[in-house]
């Protein structure tokens, strides 16, 4: 009997009606023989409304606050999901983070998992239960709730998958699989068979709102193969693991298939999928004094700096928009000029694209489109990434998709 990991993201939860499904799917899963542990997030907005509620008390909240505050929402979800299944004849329990062991460091709003004791979860599996445990959430060793970030639950399902060593861990939402590009913002994007821990990596590091980057991570270093499919039907999802087997495919239903001969071009080449991120920021800052002083207090902070430059008396670096907030707050105790602008990066991801410059080619052609100016170029050996000055219009990105789509995929 195999054990496996279903998460199930926020508009996987976010109504009774969808609540159903998921049921639904969970008992299906069930009734092929499998132990059943369920990581849930929020229901649809509501990690964003909490946020902006919050926000409107204080700009910078108290951080453990806002983690116990945030950690409400998936245990609302836990406990609805819990209540349905009950209902349809199948025993389940609701678990928060510290109920199911799981561990973490202190860092209020980007936590650490470093353990998760399994007792709790396994003694419920072995009494027949579907187990549900809240994600996004542990607690640290002064029994404080900690938050592991946003998209947090990715990472709280691959854990405690590699925990108690299931057999797969499947990720549900509302979008069947890895795409070339976001299927609802270029209609000509595909969905992936399959892809490599590697590619995930960058892919969810550039923007990509389909996995945790930290999830993908921990998938690798424990070798649990991730399965991205959707709650609302049977299609077969994207495997994300180190290599692929064609006689042994999971589907998004559970059983077994071979994959299917792919014709697809994209799949023929490297390039595996373009994304374009505006939840950038660009920040300038001139100062005489030694940068380094204010890059030590960012990292303090817990601010993350992405491109990074400094010439004639100017930094330069990127954050994402979330942590506006805490710089401004941090830069008001600063005496320097400051500028914050926001920004567009369109990067493109693929293992080996560094070696097919006909992909460059077409890019530069796309580019030379764009009358904006390019901050930064950047080529390496899985990426081409392009830092724009300003936001840029998405059409841009669908050109670029749909000329590689008609002339290398």
């Amino acid at each position: 009997m195999d054990t496996i990991v279903l998460k199930f993201g926020g508009s996987s939860l976010s109504d009774n009606l969808k609540l159903n499904i998921v049921a639904k799917k969970v008992i299906e899963l069930k009734g092929k023989g499998n132990r059943i542990i369920c990581v849930v997030s929020a229901q649809g907005k509501t990690t964003d409304k909490l946020i902006k509620e919050a926000k409107e008390l204080s700009a910078v909240p108290n951080e453990r606050e806002m983690d116990a505050l945030l950690s409400t929402g998936e245990q609302v979800s836990a406990s609805k999901l819990a209540i349905l299944l009950t209902m349809l004849g199948h025993t389940a329990i609701s678990l928060t983070g510290w109920q199911a062991g799981i561990y973490t460091n202190s860092d209020y709003q980007s936590s650490k998992i470093f353990n998760i004791d399994v007792t709790r979860i396994n003694k419920e599996l072995d009494q027949g239960k579907i187990v549900i445990v809240t994600g996004f959430q542990g607690v640290d060793k002064m029994q404080n709730i900690t938050t592991l970030g946003r998209g947090g639950s990715d990472t709280t399902a691959v854990a405690i998958a590699a925990a108690v060593k299931a057999a797969h861990c499947y990720i549900f939402s509302d979008v069947d699989g890895v795409y070339t590009a976001d299927p609802r913002d270029v209609k000509l994007a595909h969905k992936l068979n399959s892809i490599s821990y590697e590619e995930m990596s960058y892919i969810s590091g550039e923007g990509a709102k389909v996995l945790h980057d930290r999830c993908v991570e921990l998938a690798e270093k424990y070798n649990m193969p991730i399965i991205a499919a959707c709650t609302f039907n049977k299609n077969k999802g994207t495997e994300i693991a180190n290599s692929f087997n064609e006689t042994n495919e999971i589907n998004a239903d559970g059983s077994n298939g071979k994959h299917p001969n792919n014709k697809g071009r994209m799949e023929e080449t490297v390039l595996k999928s373009i994304i374009k991120n505006d939840n950038i920021l660009i920040v300038r800052i001139r100062d005489n004094k030694n940068p380094f002083d204010l890059l030590k207090r960012l990292i303090k902070n817990k601010i993350k700096i992405g491109k990074y430059n400094y010439e004639n008396n100017e930094l330069g670096f990127t954050i994402n928009k979330e942590n506006r907030a805490k710089l401004e707050k941090l830069l008001d105790k600063e005496s320097c000029y400051t500028s914050i602008k926001p920004v567009t990066k369109i990067s493109l991801i693929g293992s080996g694209i560094s070696n097919h410059l006909e992909i460059l080619e077409i890019v530069l052609k796309t580019l030379e489109e764009i009358k904006y100016s390019i901050i930064d170029l950047d080529v390496s050996a899985c990426k081409i990434s392009i830092l724009f000055d300003t936001i840029i219009d998405i059409k841009y990105l669908k050109n670029m998709h749909n000329n590689l789509l008609g002339k290398i995929m």
